[in-house]
């Protein structure tokens, strides 16, 4: 993973200075709320329901085993035992106080890590896919274009003050695993002719108008890739809306003047960057590519197929095995994601045991690293075969094997209305309910991969939009209500799913869902997923049952 150098340190150092100088200003009554607001907003603080809420960054989901203590420590310290993993690959915390936000800031420079730009009308932390790498289906490893992008755009000052936050995915994989068609831009690795090139994408993103991106250019080649960047950035910069902030993402801007002029206005203005100074070089390429070199593979047969073949499907360890164990492309290796949401657990919630463990499993399985996935849950990309057996039962005692991943109860779900002053609802007690519905492991397997999303508000954070199922919840007259959509999709299928019908109670949601995979379980071809099936029946026989007493 990519190390800091002095340059970088010192930035991340004297921002900590400059905030703590700007808190103590603020607390003095030397600063007002609104001239505070931007301030702390550019390090990642947000007011929240009942405390403020910090979002520190983890570039494209990377964490060290050294990294993962720290933020052990300061959620011991600082917070009240646990940190909170979002949809965007990043760290939250829900309890800090404000003024001891300095000194965190503090202890997390002291490992590379940084809070800045994780909030504010700026370029958000860079994504990518959890698997990049290590995958089989990999192309090319996206994390040097990932890091270069970061560099880039960490205090641009040209883009400091966008007309509204900003999103960049860059995945490298057949698999879309980073889910690029909902970001403002997306990126996609393809080699032609055996060259590296890139195919862009623009004007995507969920919230209150989800919209798909529309590819502008099919054809990119890599050393072009950050003036092309720019380039976008400047068009919307220049042309998005300041007016209303529901209207100045960049999805309407492509929208409003359609993805073809769009796309012209960009190639106009990459004309005066095209070979300029912010061309990449293949020695940049090699010194960025240099920090995610393959790790020191031992020579290992691959007995992965085997392992499989020998391991009763129906026991605990079967069920892992199948569903949280991944290929790797190195034999002898491969990849295994924790999910974090057993039944009663709130998606994407990590205690500090939890986190020590995992960096210590880290350091004994996976080379001293993770990654954050954006389903909120955590791998280890680099596990020997032949210790698949010793890790589970490490993962069995600390409630961290749960063999869930891709299944209905492996929830993907904002704070919610628990902690945060935007939701119109709760979601945590939504997901728990679900779980608790479906807490048969045989009938989970039995309905098989289904995406269950679920945000508190039209901000999507959930990503409500892309999800099999998606759960919204919206205010009625002051009371909790919740919007439920079918057919979404996330991935290189990318589809944006509709609206049942009218909302539900929190108590009915668990029924609903119950409608929903009893309906497609009686209408399913044989090895068809319940995407498939909706996409093959339609939206009109999931309204018929779920409303059939109304």
């Amino acid at each position: 993973m990519y190390h800091y150098d002095e340059y970088d340190q010192t930035m991340v150092d004297e921002r900590v200075v400059q905030f703590r100088d700007q808190t103590e200003r603020f607390l003095a009554g030397k600063l007002g709320e609104e001239e505070f607001q931007q301030l702390r907003l550019r390090n990642g603080l947000y007011i929240q329901r009942l405390a403020p809420m910090l979002r520190i960054a983890v570039p494209y989901g990377m964490l060290s085993s050294t990294q993962l203590r720290k933020l052990a420590h300061i959620t011991r310290t600082y917070d009240r035992g646990y940190c909170h993993f979002t949809t965007r690959q990043n760290v939250q915390l829900n309890w800090p106080m404000l003024e001891e936000v300095p000194d965190i800031l503090q202890e997390l420079a002291s490992v590379q890590m940084h809070a800045i730009q994780t909030s504010g009308s700026c370029i958000r932390n860079v994504t990518s896919d959890h698997f990049a790498g290590v995958s089989p289906d990999e192309v090319s490893d996206p994390r040097p274009w990932c890091e270069m992008i970061r560099q880039w755009s960490t205090f641009h000052p040209e883009f400091n003050w966008l007309p509204r936050k900003f999103k960049i995915a860059v995945t490298g994989a057949d698999r879309d695993r980073a889910a690029i068609q909902v970001h403002d831009i997306g990126i996609r690795l393809f080699k032609k002719d055996d060259e590296l090139r890139f195919e862009i994408l623009a004007g995507g993103g969920l919230g209150r108008t989800p919209v798909l991106a529309t590819t502008i250019r099919e054809d990119l080649e890599a050393s072009h890739l950050l003036t092309y960047l720019e380039a976008i950035l400047r068009v919307y910069n220049r042309y998005g809306r300041r007016d209303n902030k529901y209207k100045a993402r960049i999805k309407i801007l492509v929208r409003a003047m359609s993805p073809e002029i769009f796309a012209e206005k960009v190639e106009e203005e990459w004309a005066s960057l095209k070979d300029g100074p912010g061309t990449i070089t293949e020695a940049e390429i090699a010194r960025v590519s240099g920090f995610f070199s393959s790790p020191n593979y031992d020579s290992i047969a691959d007995t992965l197929p085997t392992i499989n073949q020998l391991a009763d499907p129906s026991s605990a360890y079967g069920s892992w095995l199948a569903q949280n164990v991944s290929s790797h492309k190195q034999p002898g290796y491969c990849i295994v994601t924790l999910a974090i949401k057993g039944t009663g657990h709130a998606p994407g919630d990590v205690t500090d045991e939890q986190l020590e463990l995992i960096a210590e499993l880290a350091d004994r399985y996976s080379f001293g690293e993770v990654r954050v996935t954006h389903e909120q849950n955590v791998t280890l990309a680099d596990v020997p075969q032949h210790k698949l057996k010793a890790l589970w039962n490490e993962l069995q005692q600390a409630r961290l094997a749960s063999p869930n991943l891709g299944l209905l109860t492996d929830i993907i779900c904002c704070p919610g209305g628990d902690y945060c002053s935007l939701a119109n609802a709760k979601s945590i007690p939504v997901a728990t309910a679900i779980q608790r519905e479906f807490s048969e492991l045989k009938e989970l397997r039995d309905i098989g991969p289904l995406d269950v999303n679920i945000s508190g508000c039209m901000n999507a954070c959930g990503h409500h939009h892309v999800g099999n199922i998606g759960i919204l919840g919206v205010d009625k007259k002051g009371e909790e209500f919740y919007q439920v959509s079918i057919g979404g999709s996330g991935y290189e299928d990318a589809s944006l799913g509709k609206i049942l019908g009218p909302s539900f109670a929190r108590s009915e949601i668990p029924l609903v869902i119950r409608k929903i995979a009893d309906l497609y379980i009686s209408e399913r071809k044989s090895d068809e997923n319940f995407i498939d099936t909706y996409r093959r029946i339609g939206i009109e026989p999931y309204k018929k049952v779920v409303y059939a007493n109304e």
